[in-house]
């Protein structure tokens, strides 16, 4: 037997709040491929944020993302290979390599934070600026509630396990 079509307002919350994160990350995601940023994938992003605080090596990415050095050194030659990240020596271990964000990665980040600026003042263009602020304060203290709230605040969200 098969069940109907949920409408979304009655659809849970945490899926919503899923979905519409979703379809957010899907249009900046399409402009940043206007911008010539089409190789970005979202998942970048849980790499993207560790480097983001500074030249590390994928021995340390791996322990922030909770990770093995294998699964961490796949992701950073992927983003190596597509010109994300470059990989230099350690000023202090010659043998040690840090990951930095190229020019190209920089770059990314810039637009992506641009493309979430204007897609959150179109909404408060369409919505009002206090709806927007009233949605993005239940879910700063949903967050709160189930502990997400260090994660965002040290750069370390992880993809849930």
């Amino acid at each position: 037997m098969s069940e109907p079509p949920v409408a979304p307002e009655r659809t849970e919350l945490s899926l919503l709040a899923l979905f519409a994160g979703w379809a957010m990350t899907g249009e900046v995601q399409r402009r940043l491929g206007e911008d010539g940023f089409g190789d970005l994938r979202f998942n970048d992003g849980f790499v993207v944020q560790h480097v983001l605080a500074g030249p590390l090596t994928v021995s340390a990415l791996a322990e922030r993302m909770g990770v093995t050095q294998q699964a961490a050194s796949k992701a950073v030659a992927d983003l190596d290979r597509r010109g994300v990240l470059t990989r230099k020596p350690a000023p202090d271990d010659a043998r040690a390599r840090l990951l930095e964000l190229t020019e190209f990665g920089r770059a990314s980040v810039a637009a992506t934070r641009r493309h979430r600026a204007a897609l959150e003042s179109e909404m408060e263009a369409e919505w009002g600026a206090d709806r927007v602020a009233d949605a993005r304060a239940l879910l700063a203290e949903i967050l709160r509630r189930l502990g997400g709230t260090e994660a965002v605040k040290q750069r370390r969200v992880r993809p849930p396990a």
